[in-house]
């Protein structure tokens, strides 16, 4: 006799987000990045573009959030100057931007939330990310620090979040390198990494969530 069991398979909800330009730049990393990510094994993957605006990304990535309902949240991010990916450790609760946002807004010394704690720290598995990426040939590391621009403000709102209206989900920040290509007219050599890497490391990070 031939018994058939029927295998259920659950699908882990992934919002996966990436900014758009800013700082001059005509093209950033991120949002090139996430529109090449394929989702691993079991994922089930909702792509987004944040635009670079103090709240509005918050806006937007919570709209996102409310209508999908992912189970964990991802953002990437463009840090010019950094040589290797970095999976951040912490989002600390202020705004302090060197250059404006998108917008021309540009917070000094502000509360992302003035009833929210000092700082977060991301509840994903960023050890584990770190070496799942390291062990498809990509740099990676941990990072304590995604600065106090609009990347910071938007992983700090997505955990303020996840504290108080969506306790199941988990989120964290990926900070990635310049392109080649945005690099080859600065004044300054800055490192940079090819996409086709930092997609595989995006890839690689999402598998170890998982």
């Amino acid at each position: 006799m031939i018994q058939y069991i029927k295998k259920e398979v659950t699908y882990l909800k992934v919002l996966l987000t990436g900014f758009d330009p800013f700082g001059g730049e005509t093209i950033n990393p991120a949002l090139e990045a996430v529109k090449r990510v394929r989702a691993p094994g079991n994922i089930e993957l909702m792509k987004l573009e944040v635009p670079t605006v103090f709240g509005k990304s918050i806006d937007v990535t919570m709209d996102a959030v409310r209508r999908f309902l992912p189970d964990v949240v991802l953002c990437i991010g463009q840090a010019g100057g950094r040589k290797e990916i970095s999976v951040e450790r912490t989002a600390v609760n202020i705004c302090d931007a060197r250059i404006p946002d998108n917008e021309g807004n540009q917070p000094v010394d502000k509360a992302v939330y003035d009833d929210g704690p000092t700082a977060y720290f991301s509840n994903l598995p960023i050890k584990r990310m770190v070496s799942a990426i390291q062990s498809v040939g990509v740099p990676a590391a941990v990072s304590d620090t995604a600065g106090t621009f609009v990347c910071n403000q938007l992983i700090y709102a997505m955990l303020y979040a996840a504290e108080r209206e969506f306790p199941a989900m988990r989120c964290g920040f990926i900070h990635i390198p310049f392109l080649p290509e945005q690099t080859a007219s600065k004044a300054e050599p800055y490192p940079s990494m090819e996409l086709e890497s930092i997609v595989t490391a995006i890839e690689a990070a999402l598998s170890a969530v998982s």
